[in-house]
């Protein structure tokens, strides 16, 4: 099977179980710095697939201005099945000859900085699936900031995609909503401390049992919206 073909059928395979972007981006084109990997293991795995699935446009409407256990169950469900769809192309990845890491969908590593393993949605920017929204999540033209990633580093080596050219435009809907005004005009000024301190006030109230809020996702539904 040709590498054209083996794509094919893991984008196909993917695609199957409710993935809407799949993506491929190498590994020295993402900034890898603060990951908690191993140096040598993005040598070894020098390509990263990316993947992600849509959240419900239900759930998110019933975020007025605080998460909801509807909302966290849904989320951890996502994550759930993002895990389950990388394992299994892990599986189908090692059954062609090919070695992969598959890195979890929302295994926290630092909640102080909101950092994992690696950032999922470095590897989806470079590998052309969205860009960075001033909601310092990754937006998708189709999803806006309504889907989950996850990533399968490896070495089968695809043809990368290359990062977008588009932004957030005049759309500043993110801004309006977020109740701890962490999110400004660019995503570089994006205050991760006042996010993170509002997180635990959620989960304080009870409103949730970890720190999700949802609030920008919601307010980001894409299909065209940016200009």
């Amino acid at each position: 099977m040709s590498l054209i073909q083996l794509r094919t059928e893991l984008e196909s395979f993917c695609r199957n179980r409710g993935v809407v972007a799949f993506g491929v981006a190498e590994t020295k084109d993402i900034n890898t710095a603060d990951a908690a990997l191993a140096p040598e293991t993005f040598t070894r795995l020098p390509f990263a697939i990316s993947l992600a699935v849509p959240l419900s446009s239900e759930v998110l409407a019933t975020l007025i201005d605080h998460p909801n256990h509807l909302y966290e169950h849904h989320y951890r469900q996502l994550n759930f099945a993002l895990d389950r769809i990388a394992l299994e192309l892990v599986w189908r990845l090692q059954q062609s000859g090919y070695n992969a890491l598959p890195i979890p969908a929302s295994q926290v590593v630092d909640w102080e900085n909101q950092r994992g393993h690696l950032s999922h949605k470095r590897v989806a920017i470079a590998a052309g699936i969205g860009w960075l929204g001033r909601n310092n999540l990754l937006i998708t033209p189709e999803f806006g900031a309504q889907v989950r990633l996850v990533t399968v580093l490896t070495d089968l080596p695809l043809d990368p995609g290359a990062p977008l050219k588009h932004d957030c435009g005049s759309c500043y809907r993110c801004i309006e909503v977020c109740p701890a005004q962490a999110i400004k005009q660019s995503p570089t000024d994006f205050d991760h401390r006042a996010c993170f301190e509002k997180l635990k006030e959620f989960q304080r109230q009870r409103f949730v049992h970890q720190f999700i809020c949802g609030l920008c996702v919601r307010a980001c539904p894409g299909q065209n919206t940016y200009r």
